[in-house]
């Protein structure tokens, strides 16, 4: 027995392989279990006695692919390229053995080799689906929840153990494209249809019915390494139906990718190559994508942001220690509208009771309707039962009492923007509640520390900032006020852990860190329409640039008014502190013209009544003419990604940021800044300290002081420093 696998032989003389890392939650493949497998695989093939072999695990997964955790860091450490090749290559070449048992292609083409199936018995990921691929028979449990899969390209990556070959030459280059480009993955009878496994049984059966084809099974050949083996549905470089495949394919692509992310080229290219080579060629042409991928700063980036740090928060990296781990059994929800309803829901979905307040019963009630049309939809699709989606309902109650929160362990308010409704919201439920509760805030904009002197204990007053639309928003920024302590940080991290979403904390301030950031993409937009640049230049660079959709479109959605409404209350707040900005203008305008966005159906896009799809305002420019000279696409591009990086950095540099990973993270999550980048200080790294700086001075000369870098930078670029230090994922902290 191995360290993370253990090695049985049966009376049929059938070996079983079963993986299980100690002290893991979950299998992944790290160096010691690669190792594992090819002394297993060696001992398979040299024993005369064993017949063949099975591989499942111990665990109620099956392999959940790579510890991204040895390749979200420096480069593989070798000597040489061709060391760092064969180092990448080593578990291609594993799979290759279980595959062929080590024979060259004509003796394997005559005489097959020992058989493997592959007993998948939870989800097979990444390089775990790579495993299974490479056995010669695959039996998987029939659970419609279990996953098989290739995610990697979700982080810069392509499948690097001969998943780019395998699956295409299993299923075929058109149905296997979709799948390796966009991470999605098969469910267990999918994976049959295809023919991608060829037993679906209950999940106690898999590893007797894969040990039974072992032991029928005299010698074994993957299809292509049969003579005259062909593609399904076609191939190669003159075969029209794979000719078009790959147009058509890299087209559409393209349009998604809008050419930000290289490992869908890379997957497209490993594919269309491998198809024109010999198996073994082609492996070795994957590998060589692969490192390429490796080597390049968008891997790095989003395996370290969207994977190590986002894990790590996860897990409680943000949680001061020393307090004793609570679950929030009963919620008090003020506020029903669309924020505080989307909390109601995901709260009441892990089992939270949820008092959902608002000023009328029947307000309350629409709020809970939400939830209603929520589960509906759940249970028409299948996802959800019926009885789920009752106990989900019943656990919320409506009321517009502040008595019925008395009882509440955690009080969060979602009310409107406005400091005297607040101010009389969070008076009135203090009135009724335990001397101990939390109570928490949803404002976006208004400072924590102000809103808490409402409150009469402001150590147990804290921001929990949610993103719209809440049920889909993975973030919650936590705020901390001046005199919040660290053991309602604690609770407040100890909920949204419970409600399964992803956490940043952050400092106090005016818009904290995301609602700062994102503003500013708006008002980018904004101004340069009251430059007179075209609005559909400044839309579609927004989507080239990696943004989900343009600033115009995405204020529309946030509301125009709303947007005039927190730059007049921060006029009022900062007095003669308060720097104009360009977008002013423009806002102020389109108040007047009573354009206020999507919520009145007129705003930068027309909303026809009728359903269809919306359009830009084609009057916008009557109000706001055009310029003679309008810039190019990168001019513009650069305008919208420098200036949200610029005010991430003063947020770290006032110390709004705890750290930089703090702000990777929350920037792609919370406000969707290109995931590509890994966020803005890894952007800021990638393009270089003292390049960034230059850029930002060039954008300031031509556009004003909004674009002038903070002495941080400055700083950082004259001493040569980085956010991210080699060896340190978590990056820079705030001093």
């Amino acid at each position: 027995m191995t360290e993370t696998i253990k090695y049985e032989v049966d009376a049929d003389g059938v070996a079983l392989l079963t993986i299980d890392l100690p002290g893991a939650s979950m299998n992944v493949f790290n160096a010691q279990l690669i190792q594992d497998l090819e002394t297993c695989v060696d001992k398979v093939l040299n024993d005369d006695a064993v017949k063949g072999a099975v591989i499942t695990s111990g665990k109620p997964s099956f392999l959940a692919g790579a510890d991204l955790s040895m390749l979200g860091g420096d480069d593989l450490k070798a000597d040489t390229p061709e060391a760092a090749f064969e180092q990448a290559f080593n578990l291609n070449r594993i799979l290759r053995k279980i595959e062929s048992g080590g024979k060259d292609v004509k003796t394997l083409a005559v005489e097959g080799t020992k058989p493997f199936a592959a007993a998948v018995n939870g989800l097979a990921l990444g390089g775990g689906f790579e495993l299974v691929l490479a056995c010669h028979h695959r039996v998987c449990a029939n659970d419609p929840k279990l996953s098989l899969g290739f995610p990697e390209v979700q982080v810069g990556l392509l499948p690097g153990a001969g998943g780019t070959q395998r699956l295409p030459r299993l299923i075929g280059i058109q149905n296997a494209a979709q799948p390796l480009m966009t991470g999605k993955n098969f469910n267990p009878m999918t994976a049959q249809g295809f023919g991608i496994v060829q037993e679906v049984v209950d999940a106690a059966d898999v590893v007797a019915k894969a040990k039974d084809y072992v032991a029928k099974t005299s010698s074994a050949i993957a299809p292509w390494d049969k003579k005259g083996f062909k593609y399904p549905g076609g191939a190669g470089a003159m075969d029209p139906r794979s000719v078009q495949v790959f147009i058509g394919g890299n087209a559409m692509a393209q349009k998604q990718t809008q050419h930000n992310y290289p490992a869908v080229e890379a997957i497209l290219s490993a594919v269309y190559e491998g198809s024109i080579v010999p198996f073994d060629t082609a492996l070795r042409i994957e590998t060589k994508y692969f490192m390429k991928l490796l080597s390049g700063p968008v891997s790095k980036n989003m395996i370290r942001t969207l994977f190590l740090n986002k894990q790590a928060v996860e897990k409680g990296s943000l949680r001061p220690a020393g307090f004793e781990r609570k679950k929030v059994k009963r919620l008090g929800m003020l506020g029903a509208g669309l924020m505080g309803a989307g909390i109601a829901y995901v709260s009441a979905k892990v089992g939270i009771e949820v008092v959902l307040f608002d000023v009328s019963k029947d307000n309350a009630e629409k709020g809970k309707d939400y939830s209603r049309n929520l589960v509906e939809k759940g249970v028409s699709r299948g996802k959800v039962s019926k009885e789920k989606g009752d106990a989900l309902l019943n656990n919320i109650t409506t009321t517009d009492s502040y008595d019925d929160l008395a009882d509440c362990d955690l009080i969060i308010e979602a009310v409107f923007e406005d400091a005297d409704v607040k101010k009389s919201v969070t008076q009135a439920t203090e009135a009724v509640i335990g001397k101990n509760i939390v109570f928490g805030s949803n404002t976006s904009t208004m400072p924590i520390t102000g809103l808490a002197e409402n409150f009469s204990r402001p150590h147990q007053f804290i921001g929990i900032h949610f993103f719209s639309p809440v049920d889909k928003m993975p973030l919650v920024e936590i705020i901390m006020g001046e005199k919040t302590d660290d053991e309602t940080l604690a609770l407040a991290l100890d909920y949204v852990s419970q409600i399964k979403k992803t956490p940043m904390v952050v400092n106090d301030s005016r818009g904290f860190f995301t609602s700062r950031t994102f503003g500013t993409y708006v008002q980018e937009g904004y101004s340069m329409v009251q430059e007179g640049i075209k609005p559909a230049l400044i839309e579609n660079a927004g989507k080239m640039v990696g943004m989900p959709v343009g600033p115009l479109a995405v204020g529309d959605e946030v509301a125009i008014d709303l947007s005039y409404k927190v730059g007049m209350a921060t006029r009022k707040a900062l007095g003669d502190k308060y720097v104009p900005s360009p977008a002013d203008g423009f806002v102020e305008k389109m108040m007047e013209l009573e354009r206020y966005g999507r919520k009145n159906g007129k705003g930068c896009y027309v909303y026809p009544e009728d359903g269809s799809r919306k359009y830009l305002w084609p009057d916008l420019t009557e109000h706001f003419p055009l310029a003679d000279d309008q810039p190019d696409v990168e001019e513009v591009k650069a305008r919208l990604l420098v200036r949200q990086a610029v005010e991430a950095a003063r947020c770290f540099e006032e110390k709004v940021l705890i750290d930089a990973s703090s702000g990777d993270v929350g920037a792609i999550f919370g406000i969707g800044f290109p995931p590509y980048t890994g966020g803005p200080f890894s952007y800021i790294d990638t393009v270089g300290v003292a390049e960034f700086v230059a850029e930002a001075d060039r954008l300031a000369a031509a556009y004003g002081p909004r674009f002038t870098p903070p002495q941080l930078l400055r700083d950082m670029a004259a001493n040569g420093e980085t956010f991210y230090s080699k060896g340190n994922p978590q990056g820079r902290k705030a001093a």
